[in-house]
């Protein structure tokens, strides 16, 4: 899967550069024969676009090696990296185009348009369309951050190719020149896109919260087998697209054996792996009171508790001792909560007051799936 993955990748980035390299050449003489800024600008673009794709094919390259000592949950991050590049190009390449718009509205040249050169800018529109159109459904397909950029830009880039041919038209028929001021907004659309790559990207390294689909997808997993009693605590560490490693707590009845334990603990990991490409690192385990009916009653009184304040979305990992006067749970604060700490200590004060011969082992927290 993964090496397939690569190759539609890299053909499609293979693709993306003969198209930009052609589109290049061709607007790169029309541009110098019509003394036309935007159409140079374009032709640069479209060479810009080219470096993108084969940014593209080396990240993917190098995303695909192997894991090692120094890096053992594989290299599929360096595909953020190179996404973030192409992005840092975007912006470039926007910021520049405004720059030379700006030169050309203080010092503008008269262009010289013929009909040949703006039927080959015609057609160049419709190639940047569907290119754009076939490289970011490809990156979608693949979950590929690098070719959906790229599809992008290819998209913004048949904007200002058909903004030379509207200019043009301008000035055929009114004879007034607006290309320089046309370059300069779509620049600015350019530049804006730009950053907007860049912060997505920037976001996925930082690490987001877990995919609410697939979290939910391996919770309906889990709590399928028949002695789990709940799934929480979830957390899914990214380390490339659609490279998934995570952790789990579950709940079982407190007669379950260490035997019994381990075999469910590797089912359980065999069967997320086999159905959702998600290797559980460590599966914690929570024990549920089964035997003593004040302890069941005591579980659903503290639940009630915990529930009735506002910001917190769950109770779990509850356990009772008797003899002992010790009680453990745990409590989901939402990030909507203005202050997260002041609502567990609330939560922990209501509970105190309700058994106050107990000592309390309260842990907060979070739920990584948050929407």
């Amino acid at each position: 899967m993964e090496a397939s993955r690569e190759k539609i990748i890299v053909k499609t980035s293979v693709i993306g550069i003969i198209a930009n390299v052609f589109l290049a050449g061709f607007k790169a003489v029309i541009g110098l024969m019509t003394n036309s800024i935007a159409i140079v600008l374009d032709a640069v673009n479209n060479i810009s676009d080219a470096g993108s794709s084969l940014i593209t094919i080396v990240g993917t390259k190098l995303a695909g090696k192997e894991p090692d000592k120094k890096h053992p949950f594989g290299y599929g991050r360096i595909e953020y990296l190179s996404a973030m590049i192409i992005s840092v190009i975007v912006l470039y390449a926007g910021i520049t185009s405004f720059v030379e718009s700006v030169k050309q509205i203080i010092h503008p040249e008269t262009p010289e348009y013929n009909a040949v050169s703006l039927i080959i800018v015609a057609v160049a529109v419709v190639v940047k369309i569907l290119l754009g159109r076939y490289v970011k459904s490809v990156g979608e397909k693949v979950n590929s951050d690098s070719l959906i950029n790229s599809g992008e830009d290819a998209t913004l880039d048949s904007i200002i190719s058909a903004s030379t041919l509207v200019a043009a038209g301008i000035f055929l028929i009114f004879h007034v020149s607006l290309e320089a001021w046309l370059g300069a907004v779509i620049s600015l659309v350019i530049v804006k896109s730009g950053i907007e790559m860049l912060r997505d990207t920037i976001s996925q390294i930082l690490g987001e919260r877990n995919d609410t689909e697939l979290a939910k997808a391996i919770h309906e997993t889990v709590t399928g087998f028949p002695d789990v009693q709940g799934a929480y605590d979830l957390v899914l560490n990214n380390y490339g697209p659609d490279t998934w490693n995570g952790s789990i707590h579950i709940e079982v009845p407190d007669t379950y054996s260490a035997a019994q334990l381990d075999q469910l603990i590797r089912e359980i990991t065999m069967k997320v792996l086999h159905e959702h490409h998600v290797i559980l690192t460590a599966i914690g385990v929570y024990s549920v009171n089964t035997k003593d009916e004040d302890v069941i009653a005591a579980q659903k009184k503290v639940r009630e508790i915990a529930l009735s304040h506002e910001h917190v979305r769950q109770m779990h990992g509850f356990y009772l001792l008797k003899e002992q006067k010790s009680m453990r749970f745990d409590i989901v604060i939402s990030f909507d909560a203005g202050d997260r700490k002041a609502v567990y200590k609330e939560v922990v004060a209501d509970v105190q007051k309700a058994f106050p011969d107990y000592e309390l082992q309260v842990a907060m927290d979070t739920d990584f799936a948050e929407e």
